[in-house]
């Protein structure tokens, strides 16, 4: 009996030891440029503007077992903005999109994270523009595992919308140009 409870109790703290290590930190791999953050906006209805932004930094706790317990936290300098046009990103900029003078970085901060089947959403407050306002972002795990450095990672993608009238972006761009999607590509070093 003695020797059964002692195997049940190895059994036990190896499996606990084993869930608490799979917790984990993450930080964006911006040195090695692994990590890109995108929108696209339809131009009169006609084709997609691409652009991103160049400045941005990021973690996110991540858990397998667990996604309640998984976090993710993007602040991104919105000055760093770059659709390919130097005119266009400068009106961008202006008090008529993003006003980068008076709100220079938009920051989201996860609230929840539920996983679904192989998927992920992540629900978190936005705050664009000078307003916070709740998105939901969809996201799928690409990958997990060493690196040729002797490091850990784990990489994911993420999509999600957003109605520029509620971030206080009301230049009217046509009916078809009232709402951005976003579209996150991660790389994060384990910590």
């Amino acid at each position: 009996m003695l020797k059964k409870t002692l195997l049940a109790l190895s059994a036990a703290s190896i499996l606990s030891t084993s869930f608490i290590a799979s917790a984990a930190d993450y930080k964006f791999d911006k040195e090695g440029q692994h990590a890109f953050v995108q929108f696209r906006i339809q131009h009169l209805g006609y084709s997609w503007l691409y652009g991103t932004f160049k400045d941005f930094d990021g973690t996110f706790t991540f858990d397998e077992a667990n996604p309640a317990a998984d976090k993710v936290s993007v602040t991104l300098n919105t000055a760093s903005l770059d659709t390919n046009h130097a005119e266009r990103d400068k009106h961008i900029r202006s008090a008529d999109f993003l006003n980068t003078a008076k709100f220079p970085q938009a920051t989201f901060t996860s609230t929840a994270v539920k996983k679904e089947g192989k998927d992920y959403k992540i629900t978190g407050d936005l705050t664009l523009n000078g307003v916070t306002k709740p998105i939901t972002l969809d996201a799928k795990l690409l990958g997990e595992g060493k690196d040729p450095w002797g490091g850990y990672r784990a990489g994911f993608e993420a999509n999600g919308e957003i109605a520029l009238k509620e971030f206080n972006i009301t230049k009217d761009l046509g009916p078809a140009s009232q709402k951005a999607e976003l579209i996150i590509s991660v790389e994060g070093v384990r910590q």
